[in-house]
């Protein structure tokens, strides 16, 4: 029998709280919850599928939490929750290694369909997977890290997934919208800024930030990654 996935939402709402955790309870998931930042940080290290992640929370927040994650190298995928004019939030989030996000109000349904897309595009590597040369770095699919020189550059998973994807399809134009849809499992652009924001995080992860000799951005078209 397949075990249950697991998510830890942290969130200090009482009331969206408990709605999140019965929702994904009766979806089949099995569901932890932290109230407070240090219990959410604490809590986040027990291993679990994905993370649901307020912003705004008692003790340390969700930003803080994240970039915690990150340089411990946790690849967990990480939903983070929103007020609705928190764009600054959202964007630096989103650097410091989010998934996605979700401003509040929001509907169940959606909460759901960002988790499973999520949860469906988390890269699982086979045995005997290849490395891919970017550059002077190595992408190991193995273990899931960008390395150069045999020192590992920490990734989010939807950072490892995008170069993963730009790799595969080096030399090609990729849009937005295809991007999206299969890394993040979108079918329509609800927020272009997210590739934006990771394609820039790969950059200067490349050492790419300045040149832009290895991911080029095609002006009205997308990026590509150049062909070795």
């Amino acid at each position: 029998m397949a075990r249950k996935l697991r998510i830890l939402v942290i969130e200090d709402d009482a009331a969206i709280a408990m709605a999140v955790r019965d929702r994904l309870e009766s979806e089949g998931y099995e569901v932890g919850f932290a109230g407070e930042g240090h219990e959410g940080l604490r809590l986040a290290a027990d291993g679990w599928d994905a993370i649901v992640l307020d912003l705004m929370l008692p003790g340390l927040d969700g930003l803080s939490i994240c970039r915690e994650l990150r340089s411990r190298g946790s690849t967990t995928p990480i939903l983070v929750l929103t007020a609705k004019d928190q764009v600054v939030d959202k964007v630096v989030g989103l650097r410091i290694g989010a998934d996605d996000y979700l401003a509040k109000p929001f509907e169940m349904i959606e909460l759901l369909a960002r988790l499973e897309a999520l949860l469906r595009r988390t890269v699982r590597p086979q045995a005997g997977a290849k490395a891919y040369p970017i550059g002077d770095f190595v992408l190991d699919l193995r273990n899931q890290e960008l390395r150069r020189e045999g020192v590992s550059v920490p990734l989010s998973t939807q950072e490892y997934k995008l170069l993963k994807y730009l790799y595969e399809h080096q030399g090609e134009v990729l849009d937005r919208d295809e991007l999206l849809s299969a890394v993040w499992g979108y079918d329509e652009s609800t927020y272009t800024r997210t590739v934006d924001v990771h394609i820039a995080a790969l950059r200067q992860k490349l050492g790419d930030r300045h040149r832009q000799s290895l991911i080029l951005t095609v002006r009205g078209r997308g990026y590509k990654l150049v062909r070795e």
